[in-house]
């Protein structure tokens, strides 16, 4: 599928308007097309599909969504940018551009509570603040695409062995893939590392239980707290159990306490948070 849009030219952009990309904003414009034609083609956009676009820049991806979807929502953090964005976008009728923080601003509020996915190229520095926001408030978008780190997102699509908290966090909401691997390249300014487009299909419920969502991430935030530490002596430090406490809710739960975090899996992880709801007074 080729769009044919011409690729735009982010540094005259940028001068036209007086401005340089906000290292502090983790500002890295995707000028490539094939790149940006990945991106919307990994989405599987449909013409009556809702987006949510998290920091569109100067609109480079903005487009191409806009020419797949119904409406395109697109939020952007840095008021600088909102003049580029209404010349870029201008020819685009079905966009709506917002000046704001998306991590202060309730997703399914601003898409009005419909049925919607988010596709971005998200700043590095927030991805997890990202990924924890639009999961954490329902009702969640029924898919994510994002370009993001590559490096996080191979450790997102981990599997017991390798699990991290934030693994863990998006597992338990949806199934995470990489899609394709953006060379640093392809941005301006350019990165010191690659990108890796990575989609993530909601579950129509999550996989733990929701009476034990909460107790779970206590547990797993307290399990990842020690790294190096055997599950026994991370739990019983992040919770304030006491050692033959720790070791008598994980062995009630099937697990052995000399086992490190990483190597649960989800479902071991679910036998333990009923287990910790349990023992709870």
């Amino acid at each position: 599928m080729s769009m044919n849009l011409p690729p735009l030219n982010a540094y005259a952009l940028l001068r036209e308007h007086g401005l340089h990309a906000d290292k502090g904003l983790g500002q890295n414009f995707l000028h490539d097309p094939a790149s940006l034609e990945k991106i919307v083609s990994s989405a599987e956009i449909q013409p009556t599909d809702a987006v949510l676009e998290i920091g569109p820049g100067m609109g480079s991806l903005t487009r191409y969504l806009a020419l797949s979807a119904r409406t395109v929502t697109a939020v952007e953090l840095d008021h600088e940018m909102i003049p580029i964005l209404h010349t870029v976008l201008a020819p685009y009728p079905n966009v709506k551009i917002m000046n704001g923080d998306i991590l202060q601003l309730n997703p399914a509020k601003i898409m009005l509570n419909t049925d919607f996915m988010v596709v971005a190229n998200v700043p590095y520095y927030i991805t997890s603040a990202i990924f924890r926001h639009l999961l954490e408030n329902p009702p969640r978008p029924r898919r994510m695409v994002l370009t993001i780190q590559k490096e996080v997102a191979e450790r997102i699509c981990a599997g017991p062995g390798d699990m991290s908290l934030l693994s863990l966090s998006v597992q338990v909401y949806g199934q995470p893939q990489i899609k394709a691997i953006i060379p640093a390249e392809t941005f301006f300014p350019v990165p010191k590392v690659d990108s890796a487009i990575i989609r993530v299909d909601m579950y129509t419920q999550p996989r733990i239980p929701a009476n034990l969502l909460t107790g779970f991430f206590q547990i797993t935030k307290a399990g990842f707290s020690q790294k190096r530490k055997t599950l026994r002596n991370s739990l019983s430090a992040g919770l304030r159990l006491s050692l033959p406490d720790t070791s008598q809710l994980l062995e009630g739960a099937g697990i052995d306490p000399m086992r490190r975090a990483e190597t649960l899996s989800i479902d071991e992880w679910s036998v333990l948070s009923a287990h910790f709801k349990q023992s709870i007074p």
